[in-house]
């Protein structure tokens, strides 16, 4: 693949974008500000800063989610946004091809989404090209996926977990579940609220799970949090001890891993073989979360694997197949249908 050439990886928390023989030269949250129905004031991290804090002319919210795109008009406008930013000669940035990560247990229509969603962006590019996002993981994570040996990823991302086997180029079985790192949040806002009596915003919830999230009750760690007291209506704070997040959290990460014995049931005896001398390779935001490895780890029998620069495996996976010739043929074309008129 020569030229200019882009992987853009939309995914409902954040959006990345790499660029050949550059690397990745976006990374923001996948966050839009909208005043007046009508008039976008910010998006990515500006967006981010000003969520759960602006007057209610001002509407801030994901254009993705459960990893498909939600809300095309607001997401052509962020995509657009970031184009500008990356972009600051020019409102149109000129391309000779375009890579986009997607869910591969979605449906045609919403895969065709993300398609027609840079066709009609301000990438002037005719060669838009489709990689599963299970498949650009995997080969982020050093995985080569083109051979004749299973590989089994599960990629726990904001709000859908991908647990998937893969081998020869493609994917063999894949199952997508409606659990990821903003379930955990919710979870602990809701049990923060019945224990203790205190409202908290996602931010905080979210800074909670990054510090506190355990797979296992471990060494009793504390953080200070505020908040609103429920009862009085004032300003609060409390102390929220990891038992808590963890008994707030478990069941949900029990359910990630029912998904993974499901997908195990199902994977033909050969590449089960494969995955017994592999393991399981842990990715995205949520695989941080101590003692995650040893939970699956116990359930299943097998070794798991939690990767380094989990957050960034899909965009590096990217990068790998456009700057690599071998792997070009991981990626497939669409038709386009134009949004922009």
């Amino acid at each position: 693949m020569a030229g200019n050439i882009y992987g853009i990886d939309f995914g409902t928390s954040t959006i990345k974008i790499y660029h050949k023989n550059v690397g990745i030269i976006l990374d923001e949250k996948n966050m839009i500000a909208v005043a007046n129905r009508k008039q976008v004031i910010a998006a990515g991290n500006e967006a981010f800063e000003m969520y759960e804090k602006a007057p209610s002319n001002i509407h801030v919210s994901y254009p993705v989610k459960n990893g498909v795109i939600a809300d095309i008009a607001n997401m052509l406008e962020l995509l657009n946004y970031m184009i500008r930013k990356i972009n600051k000669k020019s409102k149109k940035l000129s391309a000779a091809a375009i890579i986009v990560a997607t869910p591969s247990d979605i449906t045609e229509v919403e895969k065709r989404a993300f398609f027609d969603l840079v066709a009609s962006s301000n990438f002037k590019s005719k060669n838009i090209k489709i990689v599963e996002k299970p498949i650009a993981d995997a080969v982020g994570i050093g995985l080569d996926v083109t051979n004749a040996k299973g590989v089994m990823v599960v990629d726990i991302g904001a709000d859908t977990t991908e647990v998937s086997i893969m081998s020869l180029g493609g994917i063999v079985i894949s199952k997508l579940i409606p659990i990821g790192g903003n379930r955990l949040d919710e979870s602990i806002k809701i049990y923060v609220k019945k224990n203790y009596n205190l409202v908290i915003g996602d931010k905080t919830s979210e800074s909670i799970k990054k510090e506190l999230a355990c797979a296992f009750p471990m060494d009793e760690n504390s953080i200070k949090v505020y908040g609103r007291n429920v009862v009085t209506g004032l300003p609060a704070e409390v102390e929220i001890s990891s038992a808590s997040v963890h008994e707030s959290i478990t069941e949900y990460l029990y359910t990630i891993v029912d998904a993974i014995r499901i997908i195990l049931e199902r994977t033909p005896p050969e590449i089960s073989s494969d995955i017994i001398d592999s393991g399981i390779f842990i990715t995205g935001g949520s695989a941080s979360i101590s003692g995650l490895d040893k939970l699956i780890a116990k359930e299943t029998g097998l070794k798991v694997n939690i990767c380094k620069d989990a957050t960034d495996t899909v965009v590096n996976g990217l990068g790998q197949i456009i700057e690599d010739k071998k792997l070009s043929s991981l990626a497939c074309s669409l038709k386009q249908t134009n949004f922009s008129g």
